[in-house]
């Protein structure tokens, strides 16, 4: 039995992970502070540190770290945001990704993987696993 979703919420959730997905860091924030959990995820398990870090927003990813997102969760396909942000090249977000206690060894595949995958020998080094 599926339950039904205020149309409501479903459109504020959505205006939320758009926001993330745009990089408006202060919008964001203003949201989690008003009470929106920050490790809110999305149909697919994307958190919003997610889609911020995929998207190239270190800004929004450094907001959400301090409100309390999890620099670790993984997506429902294993993925991590530091893994999204090494292979999409985000070198701000992998530092505030880094900074905010991300595992460069969690996920699947993990961000050391991804950067193997890609000869990124400088995030190898970065992340201790050259």
């Amino acid at each position: 039995m599926s339950e039904a979703h205020d149309p409501e919420v479903v459109e504020l959730a959505t205006k939320i992970f758009d926001l993330a997905r745009q990089g408006d860091t202060a919008a964001l924030a203003a949201y989690v502070d008003a009470g929106v959990p920050a490790n809110l995820t999305n149909d697919s398990g994307d958190s919003l540190v997610m889609l911020a870090a995929y998207h190239g927003h270190a800004e929004a990813v450094r907001a959400l770290l301090e409100r309390g997102g999890d620099a670790n969760r993984a997506n429902d396909r294993g993925q991590t945001p530091l893994a999204g942000a090494v292979f999409k090249g985000e070198n701000e977000v992998i530092r505030a990704l880094l900074d905010g206690g991300a595992d460069p060894g969690a996920g699947t595949p993990s961000a050391v993987d991804t950067a193997r995958m890609f000869a990124k020998t400088e995030l190898l080094e970065l992340f201790g696993a050259a």
